[in-house]
């Protein structure tokens, strides 16, 4: 083979090729191999140190919960014909994965009232980098404005996707105080102009504060005309307004809490739904409902052409088989949970978060960040160092929520914790999270006092 391309060693195939700039120069530093069995017990002593959420009481949230996920979807994501198969090139073999396909565009489509869906992209954060990617051809705008209410990893993916598209990120404030916690409006609409490309903004956003989605869609279209993107959660969306039925021109999200467990971080799937005018922009696949020659109903994969495995390096957007898999989940959970069990999950999560938010603003040294709406998750500032407070709960066998600050880097999150209620988190497990908490916040400030 070498002597077919004309080269003398596998080592000048790597001369041509890499530029020497770029080349590490040494060996690897890694250690000797081990005998399997001495990896595998290498292996079983790193996972040993892992905590799940089946091993403590878990209040953890930040854009990925610990929502149930009923036995159907194991054994449903676990049968051959789905979990096996690669990209549907052949859609006469492929029609199972392909109504999947159109019947998960379908629910996201009614879930955002939006009119058209892909097949799902990798994840949340991710989600939003590629909206933004859509805004710039849409438009060829120059600048995306954001609230500082996104995700702090979104607004990051953000950032590094718009350094390579030539763009910067302007990041609009919160309003400050007890009536503060959402997007600063006239800030928000002072910073759109004609420059911008996208204006996105989270419902609710990482604070978890209900946005007023249709003022803020309606400001952004009313100073220029970027396309306004929402990240949006999507447990929520069986109590608030769908972000179609605001303005938002594109919806996008992380899937995860939609029958796909944690995983000590994934993989899950991300969900893309937007205006038919931005179809052909919109990334990853599209499946499509069609007749055949028969006049039997059947299904293709209508729009590809921005894929990696169609386009090669001019593609303008890049998506794996395996979320398929992950999208499939999320359908089945929402057909699980059907049209009124979304909305029940919603008000189960809105009383129980209402609950827990009162008791542990009761707690003293611990109040509200802010008095905002809240559905399932909600921000606490304690008067105490909030890792501290954490160390002291977990022999309790309780995480209490989120150390803000140790994921935004924001001095002024210092102190502030964020809490996350899901279905699996009852009034009971609620009454644990305050007394332990409010004990551990007391040993904390005594342990803080001067002697």
């Amino acid at each position: 083979m070498l002597a077919t391309i004309g080269v003398g060693s596998l080592q000048e195939i790597f001369d041509r090729q890499i530029p020497e700039a770029v080349r590490l120069g040494r060996e690897l530093e890694l250690p000797d191999g081990l005998p399997e069995q001495d990896v595998y017990e290498h292996l079983r002593a790193l996972a040993s140190r892992n905590t799940s959420t089946e091993d403590e009481l878990s209040f953890l949230g930040a854009g990925m919960y610990d929502h149930y996920v009923p036995a159907l979807i194991d054994m449903l994501m676990e049968r051959s014909e789905f979990l096996t198969p690669y990209t549907p090139y052949q859609p006469e073999i492929s029609q199972g994965g392909l109504q999947v396909m159109f019947e998960y565009q379908t629910a996201i489509s009614e879930l955002t009232a939006l009119p058209v869906s892909n097949a799902s992209v990798y994840e949340g954060p991710s989600a939003v980098a590629a909206a933004g990617y859509l805004a710039k051809l849409h438009n060829g705008g120059k600048r995306f404005v954001v609230s500082a209410g996104l995700h702090p990893h979104t607004i990051e993916t953000l950032r590094t996707n718009a350094h390579g598209y030539g763009m910067e990120v302007l990041e609009v404030p919160l309003l400050a105080g007890a009536s503060g916690g959402v997007t600063d409006p006239d800030a928000w609409a002072e910073a759109i102009d004609g420059e911008t490309s996208a204006a996105i903004f989270a419902q609710p956003n990482f604070y978890g504060a209900v946005e007023d989605a249709a003022a803020l869609s309606a400001a952004a279209k009313a100073s220029a005309n970027p396309v306004v993107v929402a990240q949006v959660d999507p447990i929520t969306l069986g109590v608030l307004a769908a972000p179609g039925e605001c303005g938002v021109d594109v919806a996008v999200g992380e899937g995860q809490p939609l029958g796909n467990r944690l995983d000590f971080g994934g993989p899950s799937f991300g969900f893309f739904a937007a205006r038919e005018e931005y179809m052909r922009r919109m990334p990853g696949r599209i499946a499509g409902e069609t007749i055949d020659v028969d006049g039997r109903r059947g299904f293709v994969l209508t729009l590809q052409t921005r894929e990696q495995h169609i386009r090669r390096e001019k593609a303008t957007s890049n998506i794996c088989t395996s979320q398929a898999l992950n999208a499939l989940a999320g359908v089945v959970y929402l057909t699980w949970l059907g049209r009124r069990g979304i909305v029940e999950l919603g008000e189960l999560l809105l009383a129980r978060t209402h609950y827990a938010r009162e008791r542990l603003a009761a707690i003293p040294g611990v109040e509200k960040l802010h008095e905002q709406p809240v559905i399932r998750e909600f921000a606490l500032r304690i008067d105490a160092d909030v890792a501290a407070v954490r160390r002291r709960c977990a022999p309790q066998g309780v995480n209490p929520g989120v150390d803000v600050q140790a994921l935004s880097g924001r001095p002024e999150d210092r102190g502030v914790l964020l809490v996350a209620i899901t279905e699996r988190r009852s009034r009971a497990d609620i009454d644990r999270l305050v007394d332990v908490l409010g004990a551990a916040v007391a040993a904390e400030t005594e342990a803080s006092v001067p002697a």
